[in-house]
């Protein structure tokens, strides 16, 4: 009989007790933050019709990426590959029942068919956080100042990583008025300029050419060179800064200066994936060399909601993901060193007190300490290096003479040092070293 493959599924990952508590510790980061700035949690299915992202996510993602099956009523169904269409219908079931600004957010899973590569996955988590009914540059600047605090809060620094910020409006008017691209080649062309930054410009100019034809190449290419040398949108050609679309760029630019937040720039190349955008385009851009690449981004998309029957609703939301943020920390140093959840590891020592450490156990768990109790029987250095293993910040000696005297060595696995404890002076050294050591102020206790 052959053996099964202790292997997951392609794509995807197990998630063991210390890959768990590095999830959990960016996923109280995440929810802190969004708490912090009003943003009510909610929860969706995982299961969607198709028809709810062939509306507007875009062929590629619907046609080669989703995991799309028939289910046993003849439905056919997907697997969510993003939660933006989900939460549009979720709102537009709710039009005139939530209140306006509405600002939500959650934490979830979701499954991609793609090639798995460092940082990208087939199963991935990630937060979804959107703010619904408010137009403008403010709410912008809102989902923007959001992520620049949550990479504060992770310890990242403004020179580690960029802004990059462009307009969908911006270039639609650069698409068709100042490059005069018709309706087949400005798609085209959008994403020639999404892959700028993947190829060598020899084949960025031939397939730009491509699409411009022959005549009108040359003037072309003379044009799309004025738009790559623009460093700020005060550097567009006048016939794109004159618009409406450039002038609410320049007022998030302000925004964002004003709030402190000095590394947003203009980038003209970027152009985001989403056929859904309508509006302002960000991403966060990891500047580390080793990991030179966008982590996350989003945008405005004011017309999703209309889509379910709803009266339009504008919309600006973002997508930060769980293994490009592991990345990132890992890249610069910056993921905490986290002990397991369990606080205290009980070692009895001999069969006889097993009882009386039980009893001991229960009252340090009334406590609210988390408290794992050998019940092995086992010699006392295999009990410690249980402890060691698990990564349980200390360990609790229980044997009949501890029992009688209400004193207990306890013994900090981090740092060798062992001392003799009341029960209350016990129960206080682990909950000082949890309120100094907890990578979220107890959230990762509670």
């Amino acid at each position: 009989m052959t053996s099964l493959s202790t292997n997951p599924y392609k794509g995807t990952r197990d998630y063991y007790p210390a890959d768990k508590r590095i999830q959990n510790y960016i996923f109280n980061v995440w929810a802190k933050v969004a708490h912090r700035f009003g943003y009510e949690e909610y929860a969706a299915p995982l299961l969607e019709p198709i028809e709810v992202y062939a509306a507007k996510s875009g062929q590629e993602l619907v046609g080669e990426q989703t995991y799309r099956f028939v289910d046993r009523g003849d439905r056919e169904v997907v697997i969510r590959p993003e939660m933006t269409p989900s939460i549009s219908r979720m709102v537009a079931a709710k039009r005139q029942e939530l209140a306006y600004p509405a600002r939500l957010f959650s934490i979830a899973n979701f499954m991609r068919y793609e090639r798995p590569q460092r940082g990208r996955e087939r199963e991935f988590w990630q937060l979804n956080v959107d703010i619904f009914g408010a137009d403008g540059a403010l709410a912008e600047a809102e989902i923007i100042t959001l992520g620049f605090e949550m990479m504060k809060s992770f310890g990242a620094k403004p020179d580690m990583y960029s802004i990059k910020i462009n307009s969908r409006s911006v270039i639609d008017v650069m698409m068709h008025d100042y490059l005069g691209l018709d309706p087949i080649q400005a798609p085209l062309m959008v994403k020639l300029f999404d892959r700028k930054s993947k190829i060598s410009n020899e084949e960025f100019r031939d397939q730009a050419i491509e699409i411009f034809g022959n005549e009108a190449a040359k003037d072309g290419l003379s044009k799309i060179a004025q738009l790559l040398v623009a460093k700020g949108v005060e550097d567009m050609p006048k016939q794109i800064a004159d618009t409406p679309a450039v002038e609410e760029l320049k007022q998030l630019f302000k925004v964002l200066h004003d709030r402190g937040i000095t590394n947003a720039q203009f980038d003209i190349t970027l152009m985001r994936g989403f056929d859904y955008y309508t509006g302002t385009v960000f991403e966060f851009f990891d500047n580390h060399p080793d990991n030179n690449r966008a982590m996350f981004g989003g945008g405005r998309y004011d017309g999703l909601v209309g889509l379910f029957g709803a009266e339009p609703l504008s919309a600006v939301g973002m997508a930060p993901g769980l293994t490009m943020t592991e990345v990132f920390l890992e890249s610069h140093g910056l993921m905490p060193d986290l002990a397991s959840t369990t606080q205290v590891y009980i070692a009895v020592l001999g069969e006889d007190t097993l009882q009386g450490a039980s009893k001991l156990a229960d009252r340090l768990r009334e406590e609210e300490v988390n408290v794992e109790l050998d019940i092995t029987g086992r010699k006392i250095d295999k009990q410690i290096k249980t402890a060691v293993k698990k990564q349980i910040p200390y360990v609790l000696f229980v044997g009949e003479n501890e029992l009688k005297s209400e004193k207990y060595n306890l013994k900090d696995t981090h740092t060798g040092e062992e001392e003799s404890l009341s029960f209350e002076r016990t129960v206080s050294r682990i909950k000082d070293r949890r309120r100094k050591y907890s990578a979220d102020d107890d959230e990762l206790f509670d």
